[in-house]
């Protein structure tokens, strides 16, 4: 199926690694020019060289952290001044300490809610003076099954994710009168360098080793295994896609119909 995204311009936060990157590098093999922006500038070399060769798209970097407001425009007014344009914005960037309640520090929920919230909150404002001047655009907000489904031992993502929902749907509705449209995709376990992160944490305050919480995880999920990058990128390509023109407010669960209680000892 052609998805209609020939020649338009993407934004991906957090695009260096990930889910972020496997949906910048499948936005470039339907046709898009993408400009990645994450923090590390190393990083968003060797992703944008990656999407250049295997796609002969246009590949833009911008090292920008998405706890910063004024990093944020500025990332996104060079985005706009290098394309000219951004037809879709697709946000990755930002992470969550993975722990139970009474060992959280105010810092860790402060840097959840900066990164994985305001973050997000940050990126769509700066791109939508744009999109609403031209009266079209999609966002793809890259969020998390734990804003849908929660877990006591992520509780800092869960809560960051339910507001990015809550936001999304808000946005949904006051620019979907404008043509641009807002949803959300929430993956349980991906095989990312995060959820090695997330094992570690709830290997931890459960007393076991990770192989054993990768286990737990693998367990909760029907298909026997966890998420690939690419698998969720799919998804989000295609609801930054035309063919998905009637679709606004949506929040896609892809985890393989994960029961989260399950990963519970």
């Amino acid at each position: 199926m052609d998805l209609g995204l020939d020649g338009k311009i993407a934004l991906v936060t957090g695009g260096s690694k990930g889910i972020g990157f496997a949906s910048a590098m499948r936005l470039a093999e339907e046709g898009c020019d993408v400009a990645l922006m994450a923090r590390t500038e190393q990083d968003l070399e060797v992703a944008t060289d990656k999407i250049a060769a295997a796609t002969g798209r246009r590949a833009f970097y911008v090292v920008a952290d998405a706890g910063d407001t004024g990093a944020v425009d500025a990332a996104t007014a060079r985005v706009a001044a290098e394309f000219g344009e951004i037809d879709i914005l697709v946000t990755c960037a930002g992470s969550s300490a993975g722990g139970l309640v009474e060992n959280l520090t105010d810092e860790q929920w402060f840097s959840s809610l900066n990164l994985k919230f305001m973050g997000y909150v940050r990126s769509v404002r700066a791109v939508l003076p744009r999109m609403r001047e031209r009266r079209q655009g999609a966002i793809v907000m890259v969020v998390g099954n734990d804003g849908l489904k929660p877990s006591y031992w992520e509780t800092t993502a869960g809560v960051a994710n339910a507001a990015d929902i809550n936001f999304a749907s808000s946005m949904a509705e006051q620019y979907g009168r404008l043509g641009i449209r807002v949803n959300t995709v929430n993956p349980g376990p991906v095989n990312t360098d995060r959820w090695d992160g997330l094992e570690k944490a709830f290997a931890r305050d459960k007393g076991v080793d990770q192989a054993r919480a990768h286990e737990l995880a693998v367990a909760s999920i029907p298909f026997g295994r966890i998420a690939e990058p690419g698998e969720v990128a799919n998804l989000v390509v295609f609801l930054a896609s035309p063919r998905a023109s009637f679709i606004n407010g949506a929040h896609i669960i892809i985890d393989g119909a994960q029961r989260k209680a399950i990963m519970d000892l």
